[in-house]
């Protein structure tokens, strides 16, 4: 590996992969003054498409709320849905569950996920449950798996949670992102979340895997890297139609041009599907998702690479490519992420929240139609990388880090 090779995973890991953990526990608090999106100059001198697409003016909560820190014992815990008694369940990295009560009380462990690899960005990643869970008890979750030839791949699977609720019973992998990988970024950005269309079929994000040979497949419809892949539940393509002109386009392709999609969710307001991207250096991403349409990377960004030059030509806006309603630069680097849609706190109604890995912070986004005409940042003093997070039954916010952290936000 070269020198140059190894810098690159290097910042890899330390935007995307563990941190140190942090010892200390307790109740957490709000925002920071001293960190905010007014405060950090950016990593380059990109101009918005249009108005507000970026650095949109800060504004703070007028509710009270408490921040309390729930459990601190979660083994870098990766995905989070809601049971349908408001339980919370949540991947571990390394390859167990468990589920967790909406006060932070551990009510069971789960094994019998299939092995995973656990390095950098892979390992059991998201998870979420089967529109008909109550009858069915099927789960959906992905994982890096390894292959016989040392590459590796983000597998979909289906299994059913065991009765008393402690292992996952009968998996079979519905669905992988092919084309295996066994270059460098073996180990880098698998994307993986999964939201169900109200059919029941199933939304997967796909990354690219890091590698110069691998980004340039997000552009690739033979290729399911850099992909949001549209599925049914045993993994068959729902025929969209996305690309009636391209004889080799796969048909689970839903669109197309994607580095690193870590966050799905629908708007309950619109119904449309909305997804947050990691960059390079700087480029972050929300975009709205769309059959058929291509997201440009690694083409158009708003990033830099790694070690500080252009991506490509270095261009931000091309013909018949989508332009992100919103970026950041710098990175904050975004994960997973969810539309508040309860009446505990109105003015939150609506509103789209982003858990930030190397931005140490819970992202608040107040739109107005698809454009973000507010940004608030919180928990920015906690030192923790967020990883996922999910609105409560009971109106809270819920989130977990890669710390092993598991927080609370209400009403106060």
């Amino acid at each position: 590996m070269t020198s140059y090779y190894f810098k690159v995973l290097l910042a890899s890991v330390a935007a995307y992969g563990f941190a140190a953990c942090h010892s200390t526990a307790g109740s957490g608090s709000g925002a920071d003054s001293t960190h905010s999106p007014e405060t950090n100059p950016p990593t380059a001198d990109f101009k918005p498409a249009f108005s507000g697409q970026t650095r949109a003016p800060e504004v703070k909560t007028q509710t009270p709320l408490t921040f309390t820190v729930l459990d601190t014992t979660l083994n870098h815990p990766w995905g989070i849905c809601n049971l349908p008694d408001g339980r919370l369940l949540i991947t571990e990295k390394f390859g167990t569950a468990r589920i967790e009560t909406l006060d932070g009380k551990l009510d069971k462990k789960i094994t019998g996920f299939p092995p995973v690899i656990p390095k950098g960005q892979g390992g059991l990643l998201d998870i979420n449950i089967d529109p008909n869970f109550a009858k069915n008890r099927i789960v959906y979750f992905d994982y890096s798996e390894l292959q016989p030839d040392s590459s590796a791949v983000l597998a979909v699977a289906k299994a059913v949670l065991s009765k008393d609720e402690t292992k996952i019973e009968n998996v079979k992998i519905i669905y992988r992102a092919l084309p295996t990988w066994k270059g460098l970024g073996r180990y880098l950005q698998y994307g993986s979340r999964i939201v169900f269309d109200k059919q029941g079929n199933l939304f997967v994000s796909t990354g690219e895997r890091s590698d110069d040979s691998a980004r340039v497949q997000a552009q690739w419809l033979c290729s399911s890297l850099g992909k949001i892949i549209h599925i049914t539940p045993d993994g068959k393509p729902v025929h969209d139609a996305s690309f009636p002109d391209s004889a080799d386009a796969k048909p689970e392709i839903y669109a197309y041009g994607f580095r690193n999609p870590d966050g799905l969710d629908w708007n309950p307001q619109t119904g449309e599907l909305w997804e947050a991207e990691f960059g390079p250096k700087g480029g972050d991403e929300i975009n709205i998702i769309h059959a058929g349409k291509n997201y440009g990377w690694p083409i158009i960004t708003y990033g830099i690479e790694y070690r500080g030059v252009k991506v490509g030509d270095g261009i931000t806006q091309k013909t018949g490519m989508e332009q992100p309603i919103y970026y950041w630069n710098p990175s904050v680097s975004p994960c997973g992420i969810t539309f508040y849609n309860s009446d505990s706190i109105p003015e939150w109604k609506g509103n789209l929240f982003v858990a930030c890995l190397s931005g140490s912070h819970i992202d608040r986004l107040i739109l107005n139609g698809n454009k973000v005409i507010g940004e608030e940042w919180l928990l920015t003093n906690e030192g923790q990388r967020f990883r996922s997070l999910r609105v409560g039954k009971n109106g809270a916010l819920y989130a977990v880090t890669d710390e092993g952290r598991l927080y609370k936000i209400a009403k106060k």
